[in-house]
């Protein structure tokens, strides 16, 4: 490194550091007020003479045309109760939740000034993992039986590389996706660049919302499979260009790189040490380098076509 650029990069950093911590200073000052309020304890405590007061007071727990005895029949069953108990024992205590919670609103708040600290529940919703935590307007839903750890036994049964989102250090990461898919317009098309970029725009906007958490957390993976993505980003790359992917509109290219599976479809030997998505991360790579490399709001950015944002980006992994 010449001593020009070095001179620049300690210049740069110092830059960097001195914008964060001015927009921690004004996180800081945003008012954050909620309590988490414990649907999952106030159901599984309750009585069945309690049903009434409870769902005038979360009637949306209670769809209408189920009578009370599928309610009753819910308190009663030993396999549900099992799962509630395991929530306390893992989270009797929610003190960690609580503040990170309180810096994600506040975040959220900053960035997107309309949006006011929703009303926080947990609950249980018998492991549903396509709603395991909700950020809509003004209801933040956190199933915490989601959430009992990769080993936890109720886990078994779902494949091994899905098995990372139930730890505990996903809630917010999930919270901040569902928040974030509502910010971050559709593809402007098919291509898989196009996708690639969706996602690396919902990454970076959790980069933003959750800056304490690690690649790892915000991705769904292991420790493990981020370093493999940067220790293969340039071949990865290398492959994507050399086979005109990013412009291919071929659905097929959505399953190799982009849905969620056990490993990522380069027909090669790095298949089986591959993790799944990994152009959702390569997506996110991109928009961090254009991010890095212009002069743009969020919002601005958010509202950019893949092709502009990759054109402008400066992306080029290091070999």
């Amino acid at each position: 490194m010449t001593k020009k650029l070095f001179v620049f990069s300690i210049l740069w950093l110092l830059f960097s550091c001195k914008e964060e911590s001015k927009t921690d200073k004004e996180i800081a000052t945003i008012p954050v007020d909620f309590k988490v309020e414990r649907f999952d304890q106030i159901f599984y405590q309750s009585k069945p003479e309690d049903l009434k007061k409870i769902k005038a007071e979360y009637p949306f727990f209670f769809p209408p045309g189920n009578k009370d005895s599928v309610w009753i029949s819910k308190l009663n069953d030993p396999l549900l109760r099992e799962l509630y108990n395991e929530v306390q024992k893992k989270y009797g205590n929610l003190e960690v939740l609580n503040s990170e919670l309180e810096d994600f609103f506040a975040r959220v708040q900053y960035y997107f000034p309309k949006y006011k600290t929703p009303r926080v529940i947990t609950l249980i919703n018998e492991v549903d993992t396509d709603a395991k935590a909700i950020y809509a307007d003004t209801l933040a839903l956190i199933s915490l039986d989601c959430y009992l750890g990769s080993e936890h036994r109720f886990y078994t049964d779902f494949p091994e590389y899905q098995r990372v989102r139930f730890n505990q250090d996903e809630i917010l990461p999930d919270l901040a996706t569902s928040f974030a898919v509502q910010k971050v317009p559709a593809p402007f098309d098919r291509t898989l660049l196009s996708s690639m970029i969706y996602y690396g725009k919902i990454l970076y906007m959790e980069d933003l919302l959750l800056p304490k958490f690690s690649d790892a957390s915000k991705m769904a993976y292991t420790e493990e499979q981020i370093v493999w993505c940067k220790e293969n980003e340039a071949q990865m790359w290398s492959y994507f260009i050399e086979n005109n992917l990013l412009f291919d509109t071929n659905q097929k290219n959505e399953f190799r790189f982009i849905e969620e599976a056990p490993f990522s479809k380069f027909y090669l030997d790095i298949d089986n040490e591959s993790p799944g998505r990994v152009g959702q991360w390569l997506g996110w790579q991109i928009v961090r380098s254009y991010m890095e490399n212009n002069n743009v709001s969020l919002h601005d950015m958010l509202a950019m076509d893949a092709k502009t944002i990759f054109e402008r980006s400066k992306y080029k992994p290091a070999k």
